[in-house]
């Protein structure tokens, strides 16, 4: 099935295809089977560990090709201090240290008091990875992928995933279309010339 057609496709036939494709990945396999020893409760494995893996499926292209690090997002409303999240961090870093590339560890209930400091765009609280997905910058990066005790993949995708099977990154919102956002883009493309970038919402 091709890229447009999976577009098109129904719920269970994309979320078989992301799950294959992320497993192709033996990093993004490990990183999933791990995090279940991590000790938090609403996470996820994020951003271009599923919908990169997927280009890569889409495109003919050998699991992990182009991913630079793996981002593991958790979402802990009860505990908003650095310190706790510190410690997640930390447990992290020797849970994946024997890892080739990077595991990059974030509580998404406390993006909202940081990101408009560095990015210079305000933040709402949120209070599940599904609606911290929500805030990612373009609609093909809004899909995680979490695994059950049972190591069966769960897909999460709460603004489903057209975008991604078409291969189109545009900005989910006006002040989403950075500079950076652009230059991001750009080194995606290097990547996967199949890739089409929209400045239009």
């Amino acid at each position: 099935m091709d890229r447009r057609a999976l577009a098109q496709a129904g719920r269970l036939a994309q979320e078989a295809f992301v799950r294959d494709s992320v497993l192709a990945d033996p990093l993004a396999e490990a990183v999933l089977e791990r995090a279940l020893r991590l000790g938090v409760r609403d996470w996820a494995l994020a951003a271009g560990a599923v919908y990169q893996n997927v280009w890569n499926a889409l495109t003919g292209r050998p699991g992990g090709h182009g991913v630079r690090d793996y981002d593991l997002a958790y979402c802990d409303v009860a505990d908003l201090s650095w310190e706790a999240e510190d410690a997640v961090i930390r447990r992290a870093a020797t849970l994946f240290h024997d890892l080739a590339r990077p595991v990059e560890v974030r509580n998404q209930a406390r993006v909202h008091l940081w990101f408009e400091q560095k990015y210079g765009e305000a933040r709402a609280p949120v209070t599940s990875i599904e609606a911290a997905l929500l805030g990612y910058a373009a609609p093909a990066h809004m899909v995680a992928v979490r695994m059950d005790a049972d190591g069966e993949l769960e897909v999460l995708a709460p603004n489903g995933m057209q975008d991604m099977f078409e291969m189109v990154i545009r900005p989910g919102r006006a002040a989403a279309c950075t500079p950076d956002f652009m230059a991001k883009a750009a080194r995606m493309q290097a990547q996967w010339p199949e890739l089409r970038v929209e400045t239009g919402l």
